[in-house]
């Protein structure tokens, strides 16, 4: 899993809501079973035209948010069936964060045992953030996981939750087996000790 620590980037606004897994990834494409050309299938009911062509409206083809690693979204992302398909897609296209007011529990869970970091803020500041990428597309917010904290052009910050024990595991970017074997010295120790 990749290592998380700061991220400097502008923001991709996407504002529905209830936006749900299978809009994330659609179930036609849950039959892969690696990460690998994951991000291709992102949203793509919205992203692609019938023909398979980009549609120039969707958000992810606009020009201007090319390279954005943070994802902006609407209330209550990520609601909808448990498909661990749906953080592969997002940090396939490139998104290392999620913004929003809330996220659905298993998408947040699944999201953090994959190195995307789903961030909650506030209403006020959820409105703020999209006012201030429709003012300044191409404005950049700081996030360090470490302090848990979001900085914005201009000094203000905010704070987020996240559980101990995910953001260990994102600072040194190990999943939940990579944690356990980082204790394998003491677990071997403890055997041989507890051995008949």
């Amino acid at each position: 899993m990749a290592q998380f620590t700061t991220l400097t980037s502008c923001m991709l606004p996407l504002r529905a809501n209830n936006i749900d897994t299978d809009q994330i990834i659609p179930a036609r494409f849950l039959k892969a079973t690696d990460k690998k050309g994951m991000g291709e299938a992102l949203f793509a009911d919205w992203r692609y035209n019938s023909e398979g062509s980009p549609n120039p409206d969707f958000v992810l083809n606009h020009p201007t948010y090319q390279g954005a690693q943070i994802l902006l979204a609407g209330d209550n992302f990520g609601c909808g069936s448990s498909r661990e398909h749906a953080p592969w897609a997002l940090t396939g296209f490139g998104f290392r964060a999620v913004i929003s007011t809330s996220f659905a529990d298993i998408f947040r869970n699944n999201a953090l045992k994959n190195g995307l970091l789903p961030i909650e803020v506030e209403a006020g500041m959820h409105r703020h953030l999209f006012e201030l990428v429709e003012e300044a597309p191409h404005a950049e917010i700081n996030v360090d996981l470490a302090s848990q904290m979001v900085q914005l052009p201009g000094g203000r910050s905010v704070s987020f939750p996240i559980d101990n024990f995910s953001k260990t595991c994102l600072l040194n970017g190990v999943d939940e087996l990579g944690y356990i074997l980082g204790f394998i010295e003491k677990i071997a120790e403890y055997e041989d000790k507890t051995a008949l």
